[in-house]
Order: C-alpha cells, then structure tokens, then sequence
C-alpha cells in the first residue's frame, strides 16, 4: 500500500512539473522575425508589417529585423533619407542591418552611412542563423 500511495504521489509530481515546464515554454515564446531586402524603399512597407505583426501578436511579439544587402548599400549614405526610416524602424522596434560583405564590395565606407545601423560581416549569413534560431523569414 505504500509503494502504491509513493507510486501515485511521485507520477502527480512528475506529471505536474512537466505541465509547469510546458506552461513555461509557452509563456515564453515570442514570435521573431526577420526580413532580407535589396531596396531601401521597400523599409516603409517593412516597418508597417512589423507595426501590423506588433499589434496581432501582443506581448509575444519579438525581434524584428530588416538587413540591407547588394547594391542598395550605396543609398545608406544619404543620412537624411535614412534617418526617417530610422525614426519609423525605432518606433516600430524594428533592427536595421547592414551588410558587410556589400559595404565592401561597392565601396561604402561605414563611418558614412548613420551609426545606429547594425553591420554584420555577412548579411546572408546573418538571415540563415537567425532562421536556425526560429526567426519566420522572406526575402523582398
């Protein structure tokens, strides 16, 4: 009868401490995204679906970042143009990110695009590792 009475007290228990940790699981997770574009304009209609995916998914919304690669890298220098997506990027919590690789190969020096963007040595890389993170991704 004890062994019965333990038997049933230490599987409550475990049965128990799994739901706690599958509830903690849940609570946990956030919903993250991540956006690969080769065109500056394409930030306004990117910084709105992070608007939009904000409001949907409340407090597990998570990280939202849009990386710049290719050619449209030569438009970063225009500090005046960027800073209106940067101010929209910010409000919207939205990481803009550069890519290395591109800065190099069309010659953009980094100290002239605006400081507050991310570079990544590699942009493509960046997207695949936050994919292997569980980011929901698409390329524009």
């Amino acid at each position: 009868m004890k062994k019965l009475i333990l038997g049933v007290f230490l599987l409550t228990l475990t049965f128990s401490n799994t739901l706690n940790a599958q509830t903690s699981k849940q609570e946990d997770h956030s919903h993250n995204y991540v956006v690969l574009t080769k065109k500056i304009p394409q930030l306004q209609p990117i910084i709105l679906t992070a608007e939009a995916l904000a409001e949907e998914d409340g407090k597990s919304f998570g990280d939202f970042q849009a990386i710049i690669c290719g050619k449209t890298v030569e438009e970063l220098t225009n500090k005046e143009v960027m800073m209106d997506f940067i101010e929209k990027a910010e409000k919207a919590h939205v990481k803009i990110v550069v890519c290395g690789f591109s800065l190099k190969k069309f010659k953009v020096n980094k100290e002239d695009i605006p400081e507050v963007l991310e570079v990544v040595d590699n942009g493509i890389l960046h997207d695949f590792q936050l994919q292997k993170k569980g980011y929901l991704s698409i390329e524009l």
